[in-house]
């Protein structure tokens, strides 16, 4: 038995997974709680990641119904970017600063600057930093928190944090390890030089954890755990990676071919590349993958976290929400969101807030504003999609993963606006999943992760939407008018 973990934005999630019966045998969930303050501040305290683990992989287990000693391999998948600065004994000097924080915008241009511009960023990085990534947060902290950066002993992403926890080890692995802003994601190795320009009085061989092949375990679990947990001191964590990289594994996005696109609190979009991307576009970030290869990536933040806020301001469930939604026709008449409630980084608008434009007498309805924020949640991924150019062109198949891909409206929309047949795996939030299967190619040499993809990612064939050429049409004209809405507010070109 496997235990997938995925370390999220709003929640930890835990599942068992049976790779011989080809099964998941239980799941369950803890929140987190998301502490929000001015300038687009967005922490958490990794304590709420520990023990949402503890809650979430108890009752996993016990629906399970299985003996904890048949638990071989725990994999941990985290949200990507986030800074977890220890002092010496272990402990946070901060809160966790997030991936959706824009605080540190003008730390971020700051180091792109320094490091000679877009063109600098790609000689030394093989991507551009971007608003959100480790790099801009230490900076932060260094200026605006000098006595909590002076105690810093090690600085770690949160999935290398739980891996730490579960196992004493500080290690990181590529795929997370890209979206810090000072490795190089071609060369697979920290940027000493880069990480000098952010903490010059900070010395990387000390600070930044020792690197691991996507194979290799972080360790196994500290004596201690493993009796507080009821397992084997034996039990294996491997390397693990970033949420986007094993929710790639856990679509079986691991060959050239296929899109994931990601509903989820942010939106994401990646392919499989087995070489390194110097893509035409400086939003594409060239992360590498968490099994070998690179996962050429955009991601934006404004999804299901847009969805939320209208739907909580009309008071509606889920089930009401989505009658809106299906009730108000493509276009939701005239009504175009620019859904920037946490700033954007694709396209790269981290101060930006969010606009209702084309509001009238008589278009003002609950329906159409459900309608248009989801719209343009889902023109923002087509945006990022036509950046990936050829590697997304030539895909045969979206696989649509996170809450958002359980709406049948939602993912219809999604087929019609990209003109590409979408299907959901069985298992929608795939990060977890993908983590177990890493953790299961981790501890079994027996097995290729392909065969492992081939055990467990089964795709659902009900939640297949082709694109219906009529609605395409429709919507080539509707996303003209939010392409126009993003010059004419934010200065986007439109080619």
């Amino acid at each position: 038995m496997y235990i997938g973990v995925d370390c999220g934005t709003q929640s930890t999630k835990v599942v068992v997974v049976d790779v011989e019966g080809e099964a998941i045998l239980g799941e369950a969930s803890r929140a987190h709680r998301l502490s929000e303050g001015d300038n687009g501040r967005r922490e958490q305290q990794p304590q709420e990641w520990v023990e949402a683990f503890r809650g979430a992989f108890d009752e996993a287990v016990t629906r399970a119904g299985i003996e904890r000693h048949a638990i071989r391999a725990i994999g941990v998948s985290g949200q990507q970017h986030g800074m977890v600065a220890l002092d010496a004994e272990g402990l946070p000097v901060h809160p966790a600063k997030l991936w959706c924080d824009t605080e540190t915008a003008a730390h971020n241009a700051a180091l792109v600057a320094r490091l000679g511009g877009a063109a600098g960023c790609l000689e030394r990085l093989g991507l551009v930093l971007q608003t959100g990534y480790t790099a801009s947060k230490i900076a932060w902290l260094r200026d605006t928190n000098p006595c909590a950066y002076r105690r810093i002993e090690s600085v770690l992403l949160p999935h290398d944090y739980l891996n730490f926890w579960l196992t004493g080890e500080k290690v990181a692995e590529a795929g997370d390890a890209s979206g810090t802003g000072y490795f190089d994601t071609r060369t697979r190795r920290w940027r000493h030089d880069v990480f000098a320009e952010i903490a010059p009085e900070l010395d990387p061989t000390r600070v930044l954890p020792r690197l691991i092949d996507s194979r290799e375990p972080a360790g196994t679990l500290r004596p201690e755990l493993a009796r507080e947990l009821g397992l084997s001191p034996d039990v294996v964590v491997a390397s693990g990676g970033g949420d986007n990289m094993l929710g790639a594994i856990g679509t079986g996005n691991i060959a050239p071919g296929i899109v994931t696109l990601s509903l989820g609190t942010s939106g994401t979009v990646c392919a499989y590349s087995p070489e390194s991307v110097r893509a035409e576009s400086d939003m594409v970030a060239n992360f590498c993958a968490s099994h070998g290869g690179w996962l050429p990536l955009i991601c934006t933040m404004n999804v299901t976290s847009a969805s939320t806020l209208v739907r909580e301001l009309f008071d509606l469930d889920l089930a009401a929400f989505g009658e809106r939604l299906a009730a108000a026709p493509i276009g939701a008449e005239g009504v175009t969101v620019l859904p920037f409630f946490n700033g954007e980084r694709v396209p790269s608008l981290p101060h930006a807030t969010a606009s209702f434009l084309g509001l009238d007498s008589r278009n003002l309805t609950q329906a159409n504003l459900c309608r248009a924020v989801v719209e343009s949640a889902t023109f923002g991924l087509r945006y990022g999609l036509e950046l990936l150019g050829p590697l997304a062109a030539g895909a045969s198949q979206i696989r649509l993963i996170g809450g958002g891909a359980r709406s049948p409206v939602w993912r219809q929309m999604v087929a019609d606006v990209t003109a590409t047949p979408v299907i959901c795996p069985q298992v929608t939030d795939a990060a977890a999943l993908g983590a177990a299967l890493q953790a299961a190619w981790c501890e079994r040499h027996d097995l290729s992760l392909s065969e492992l993809c081939e055990r467990l990612v089964h795709l659902n064939d009900a939640s297949l939407a082709e694109p219906k050429a009529a609605s395409v049409w429709a919507y080539e004209t509707i996303y003209g008018r939010y392409r126009e809405a993003l010059a004419q507010h934010h200065g986007v070109r439109v080619d």
